[in-house]
């Protein structure tokens, strides 16, 4: 049975850097990927963007992907492609994994995992819109794939459901292609794709945006003949007397990702409810020993920078010896204007000198101060003109001078 210190689970932007990382440490490393070609969702996101807190240049994500897949090429890392993870299971000599591929089964032990599985779509049946099942109601990661890979042109006039980044990207190659966006839709009162995409997608292209508003119902047998919307109220449900009929041949679902972390569960990981990703502390090793996540199974971050700066801890701290002894963890506790943080824990027996963490707020705010303390004391302090949920903040906070760690509190307060 072949035996590798590091499996990687995932072929994207997370895994490759953290195959790199762990394999330009030493370890013995071997990636795992379910397609036939590595580089993850960045294949298909020909726009630009990518790269530039990275590599400090615009890149589209096929440009992205190559860089990092070059440099993984340079180490002594396996890689297996059309390869499926069908089970896991621990045992005295490791992690035990069963692969599927081409050339059958087989299997191979690692002494760690590193899950860099990604997220997925949101589709029409999470979303419960009432009406039949015809053709032409598809995510906006599979009507990017249509055009940007298979060069086919999946819509001639179409409705968007949500304003996430890839359905903003979406509604501006649609256009870009001569179709027609009849309007993108948005539940909520405020977007949820980063404000340069509301500019550059929707506004340049005089593309509307309906705040408060949602898809009630799909009309049509074999084929998508179109749509009714509805303004929402405060409690996003529908309003009576506000439907409205829109005829188009697609209805394109922009309305959320979520982390694939069913191989996570299979393995008793403790999933945080607040990123649908593990609970991890600052070297990315989850509440499970000798488990790491990173990239988006972690938590679903808006730019591929960030998801390979996660691929790297990962890989780095997974490359160090195996964890024999109890790990020291405390859980960070945040109040109510904040979604989320990453790291969700520390190990005070690990470095705490240049500790990375990632947040989103709950809510869009203005003049706003990030409070990080320690046992009462404040640790960390930074000052914000604009927070808003779809724009993730990074910072690093040196916590190394603190000594017998019991809490750890960060807050989000506006300005009075």
């Amino acid at each position: 049975m072949e035996s590798y210190k590091i499996v990687v689970i995932g072929g994207g932007p997370a895994g490759l850097a953290a195959a790199t990382t762990a394999s330009e440490q030493g370890a013995s490393v071997l990636l795992i990927e379910r397609e036939g070609r590595l580089g993850g969702i960045l294949k298909q996101c020909i726009h630009d963007g990518f790269g530039v807190t990275r590599f400090k240049n615009k890149l589209s994500g096929p440009e992205y992907a190559e860089r990092e897949i070059e440099r993984f090429q340079k180490t002594s890392a396996q890689v297996s492609l059309l390869t499926f993870v069908t089970k896991v299971e621990e045992k005295e000599e490791g992690f035990i994994l069963t692969l599927v591929s081409r050339n059958g089964l087989r299997q191979v032990v690692a002494q760690k995992l590193i899950l860099a599985t990604g997220c997925r779509e949101r589709t029409a049946k999470q979303v419960a819109i009432q009406g039949t099942n015809p053709s032409g109601v598809l995510t906006a990661g599979a009507a990017q794939y249509y055009i940007n890979i298979l060069g086919k042109m999946p819509t001639k006039t179409c409705v968007i459901l949500g304003s996430g980044d890839i359905g903003l990207i979406m509604a501006r190659r649609i256009t870009l292609e001569g179709g027609k966006v009849e309007g993108v839709y948005e539940v909520k009162p405020t977007p949820s794709g980063l404000t340069r995409n509301l500019v550059q997608c929707l506004n340049d292209f005089d593309i509307p945006l309906y705040l408060s508003h949602t898809v009630t119902r799909v009309f049509g047998h074999d084929r998508l003949e179109g749509v009714e919307v509805a303004s929402v109220d405060e409690k996003m449900q529908p309003l009576n007397g506000t439907e409205r009929y829109v005829p188009c041949d697609a209805l394109i679902l922009s309305v959320g990702l979520i982390p694939e972390n069913e191989m996570a569960q299979s393995l008793s990981v403790p999933l945080n409810p607040k990123t649908k990703g593990p609970f991890a502390d600052q070297t990315l090793m989850t509440l499970h020993p000798n488990i790491y996540s990173c990239g988006n199974a972690l938590h679903v971050s808006d730019l591929a920078d960030f998801v390979s700066e996660t691929g790297e801890t990962a890989g780095l701290n997974a490359s160090l010896e195996v964890m024999t002894e109890p790990r020291q963890l405390v859980a960070l506790s945040i109040d109510s204007n904040l979604g989320y943080i990453v790291p969700s824990h520390l190990d005070l027996k690990q470095d705490l000198k240049s500790v990375i963490f990632y947040v989103r707020s709950i809510r869009d705010f203005e003049n706003v101060t990030l409070t990080m303390t320690v046992d009462g004391k404040e640790a960390f302090k930074k000052r914000f003109a604009h927070m808003k949920p779809p724009e993730m903040e990074r910072f690093v906070a040196d916590l190394s001078s603190f000594s017998d760690i019991h809490e750890i509190n960060v807050r989000l307060e506006e300005k009075k």
